[in-house]
Formats: C-alpha cells, sequence, structure tokens
C-alpha cells in the first residue's frame, strides 16, 4: 500500500540527505553534550544551560529525522561508525572555552542548515510536503538558536543593521 502519494522510485535521493542530515544531527548532540560537560568559566550557569537545551532539542529531531526516513519506508542509519562517516560536522575536543564551544555550536548549525536546504531541495522535486514541512520547521527554529549564539558572541557595544522604512 502506497500511502504517500509518491512514486516509491523517486524517493531515494530525499532517504540519502535525510540520513545525512540525521548522522550531522548526532555527531552535533554528542558536541553539545560535551560542551554541556566541559564549560567552564563565568558563563558557566547560563551556557550550562543553553547546552543542556540545545542537546534536548537535537535529540528530539534525531528522532523525528529517523522516523521520516522510517514513513518514507526506508530504514535510517543507525551506527555512529557510519555517522562518523559521512558526518561534515566532526566530533570536538573536550577543553575549549566557553567562546570556543559557541563559536563552534554556531559553524554545526552552519553544516545543518546547508544540510536542511539539501533536504528541502531533494523533498521539492517530488513534492515530499511532509519532509518538507518537517525540515522547514527545523530551519527556522536553528537559524532562532543561531540568531541568539551569536548576540552572545558580540560585544554590548555591537549595533545591527539600521530599519530603513521608505516613505
Amino acid at each position: 500500500m502506497n500511502y504517500l502519494n509518491i512514486k516509491d522510485d523517486t524517493l531515494m535521493p530525499t532517504v540519502v540527505e535525510l540520513n545525512a542530515l540525521l548522522a550531522n544531527y548526532h555527531i552535533y548532540y554528542q558536541n553539545l553534550r560535551n560542551f554541556h560537560w566541559n564549560v567552564l568559566g563565568e558563563n558557566f550557569f547560563e551556557l550550562h544551560q543553553k547546552f543542556e537545551d540545545l542537546y534536548s532539542d537535537a535529540r528530539v529531531k534525531i528522532d523525528e529525522i529517523a522516523e521520516r526516513i522510517l514513513t518514507l519506508r526506508y530504514h535510517p542509519m543507525s551506527n555512529l561508525s557510519e555517522y562518523l562517516k559521512i558526518s561534515e560536522i566532526k566530533e570536538v575536543k573536550s577543553h575549549m572555552s566557553d567562546k570556543e564551544m559557541v563559536l563552534t555550536t554556531l559553524e554545526n548549525h552552519k553544516i545543518l542548515l546547508q544540510k536542511m536546504g539539501s533536504v528541502v531541495e531533494k523533498a521539492s522535486e517530488i513534492k515530499d510536503e511532509g519532509t518538507i514541512d518537517l525540515i522547514g520547521a527545523y530551519i527556522r527554529e536553528l537559524e532562532k538558536a543561531s540568531w541568539m549564539l551569536d548576540a552572545f558572541t558580540k560585544k554590548t557595544t555591537s549595533k545591527l543593521k539600521e530599519s530603513v522604512v521608505e516613505g
């Protein structure tokens, strides 16, 4: 029974991109756990909690991505060795400054956002609205988290671009 209204022979490129996103999310998740456990300094309380919030969110997304792959009637990748092989996000060392941890997290976000764009591109080609909807929401949420982390890295004297109203 085909409950998707998508031709089976067109699904593979989307599934491949979803598995790549899944692999990257797993390494990202572990990096966040590493940062949560090892952050030190005057920003400890704020960042310890922020990293926990981020890895908790990543854990949910990992499950949802795997379940989307299952919904498309494929098995998701599920071995750490496979994730490490294809992930663009790499494991990080444990001893970093708090600012390095935030900057690394932002770099991980950049990779995740690129991967999500690839998933949406492939899903759009086959009109896979379920995948597009799922990943579109992830993009919005990760962009907001990135904005907040980026703001953390700025000096208090930093300024945003001015809004211009044409009249």
